[in-house]
């Protein structure tokens, strides 16, 4: 029988990260190798699921840090039993610890979450000892990190690149820092981080980032949950990086308040050569961000807007148009507001048909006010049902659905999209549409953005 650190013993498994080389994997592989350990890495967003790798491995160790990853990775986990039943399974990241229950009674050896990547050690040598996997707690200590490794991950021109202004660019995803200071309660980090978050050394990004320019990026998304955490941690990543690699642009993720809070930062970021930000900005009703814990208002969201435009950084929102709190005029207001503001072409499709998701353990919970809308836990789909108590609700999100899924089939633009979802807004709200205004691509070059259309 092979040894836990002979090559391939260990199988990390990806799969999916937004479009990007998955960085779920690359701290792993390395405190792994580190450790003396030699695994092996199969991304399923790109790869099939390689039988030999399967058969190989002792410990087969699954990335799930969102949900779609999570479906994903139980369908796998369910292949790799098959294919090696002897094969220890652990499953690591948020999604892994909102399900920590159901996927030990059902699918895996092995929950890991947090900074969980002394635990992925720990459970490797416990098993090269010879005994049982454990599942301890979330870890939200500090870890000593190394630079992440990328060896035998497939090429990045295989991943979600930048298209800015006709060219398109290899794009690499690194992180500079994990967790977040800050808990809206539909958000999956708050339950298990509680409000930490940790920066990664800045040798150990700006090494990160040289690997990944000599692999041929010429794009670097900072995949942090939010990059303005650490405000002078950002800055002092994006003059260096900027300094060595003066031609590579980059994009980040920030909350509206931080854009707010950290406006001065703006035009700074734009000369180091941001190309653009996003920002969960949700909804436009108070309402609906009082109750989601948001930390804006709607008026923010306006500004937030103004000051990345004024630093010549494109803002491209992320949307959560279908809560029980929402209504349709609410909707048609959020519509209205991107097709005013130009942001047509900022947003992408499939953001209009996003729904809340309430995963078991989510903080949302705890808020009395959901609890009118909620079904029994679907433990197998990993999520709270809710009905909104408008059917009309219900019904606009069934076309709006139908609408993108169509539109993503024949390859329709963004501007065909949202006239016909501008149009279900108006059917479901019964009013009658006001004149629509030229859209942001009929004026105008397309902002920058990314191939990949999911951005939560």
């Amino acid at each position: 029988m092979t040894t836990l650190r002979e090559p391939g013993a260990v199988l990390l498994v990806s799969c999916y990260e937004l479009g990007h080389q998955p960085t779920g994997l690359t701290f792993p592989m390395a405190f792994l190798e580190r450790a003396g350990f030699a695994p092996r890495a199969l991304d399923l967003a790109v790869e099939s699921l390689d039988e030999t790798k399967v058969q190989r491995a002792r410990l087969v160790a699954i990335s799930v840090p969102m949900h779609t990853a999570l479906r994903i990775g139980v369908h796998a986990a369910d292949r790799i039993r098959e294919m090696n039943p002897a094969a220890a399974i652990c499953f690591f990241g948020l999604y892994a610890v909102l399900n920590r229950d159901h996927l030990l009674e059902r699918r895996a050896d092995a929950v890991l979450g947090g900074e969980s990547e002394a635990q992925l050690v720990a459970l490797a040598e416990r098993l090269e000892r010879g005994e049982g996997p454990a599942s301890p707690l979330p870890h939200t200590a500090r870890l000593d990190f190394p630079v992440p490794s990328r060896d035998g991950l497939p090429p990045l021109t295989r991943y979600a690149a930048l298209v800015r202004n006709g060219e398109r660019r290899v794009a690499g995803a690194v992180e500079a820092s994990r967790g977040c200071l800050h808990e809206c309660l539909h958000c999956p980090i708050p339950p298990v981080y509680g409000g930490r978050f940790f920066v990664v050394p800045l040798e150990v990004v700006l090494e990160d980032i040289r690997r990944l320019v000599a692999a041929g990026a010429r794009h670097i998304t900072f995949a942090d949950p939010d990059f303005l955490n650490g405000p002078r941690h950002a800055v002092r990543i994006s003059e260096a990086m900027h300094a060595e690699f003066p031609d590579l642009s980059f994009d980040f993720t920030a909350k509206i308040e931080h854009l707010l809070r950290h406006r001065a930062l703006m035009s700074g970021f734009a000369a180091a050569g941001c190309a653009f930000a996003v920002s969960a900005v949700e909804s436009l009703s108070n309402l609906v961000l009082r109750n989601l814990d948001k930390g804006h208002t709607r008026d923010d969201v306006q500004e937030a807007l103004d000051i990345t435009r004024a630093a010549g950084i494109a803002l491209r929102p992320s949307l959560l148009p279908f809560t029980p709190w929402t209504t349709p005029d609410d909707y048609v207001e959020l519509v209205e507001w991107v097709g005013r503001e130009d942001l047509v072409d900022s947003v992408d499709p499939v953001q209009w048909a996003i729904r809340l998701l309430i995963p078991p353990g989510s903080a949302l919970l705890a808020k009395p006010e959901i609890h009118p809308f909620l079904g029994r836990l679907d433990a197998e789909n990993f999520a709270w049902p809710w009905t909104h108590p408008d059917p009309a609700m219900e019904q606009l999100h069934r076309d709006v659905s139908r609408i993108v899924h169509a539109a993503n089939h024949a390859g329709d633009g963004a501007a065909v999209t949202f006239a016909r979802v501008r149009a279900a807004a108006y059917a479901a709200a019964v009013r009658r549409p006001i004149e629509a205004s030229a859209t942001h691509a009929e004026r105008r070059p397309v902002p920058p953005r990314l191939t990949e259309p999911w951005f939560c």
